[in-house]
């Protein structure tokens, strides 16, 4: 295994902002100490004849065209509008 024999799990919870009592962070370090060996175990493998992907899939756009279609009537719109004012909408200010 590489140098990581004694995790700093300490300094793993700050980063993560974790308040961890005392059986947690035992418990968690083993678990840490074991993903880090499986990494450990991943980088052994030759990948040099792969080349890198984002998704192990093809991604295809599955939206559907666009197209223009009917809208609503300014009337229709704010038909059901709790406030309005001068034809537009009126919402509660979020911004001072």
């Amino acid at each position: 295994m590489s140098e990581r024999n004694n995790i700093d799990i300490d300094y793993v919870a700050n980063l993560a902002r974790l308040e961890l009592t005392a059986d947690e962070k035992a418990k968690f370090s083993g678990q840490l100490e074991d993903i880090l060996k499986y990494f450990d175990k991943l980088n052994t493998i030759d990948v040099s004849g792969e080349e890198p992907m984002a998704h192990p899939f093809p991604v295809f756009n599955v939206l559907g065209e666009d197209k223009p279609s009917a809208t609503l009537s300014q009337e229709d719109a704010l038909a059901n509008a709790p406030k309005q004012r001068n034809q537009q909408l009126v919402v509660p200010k979020v911004v001072e």
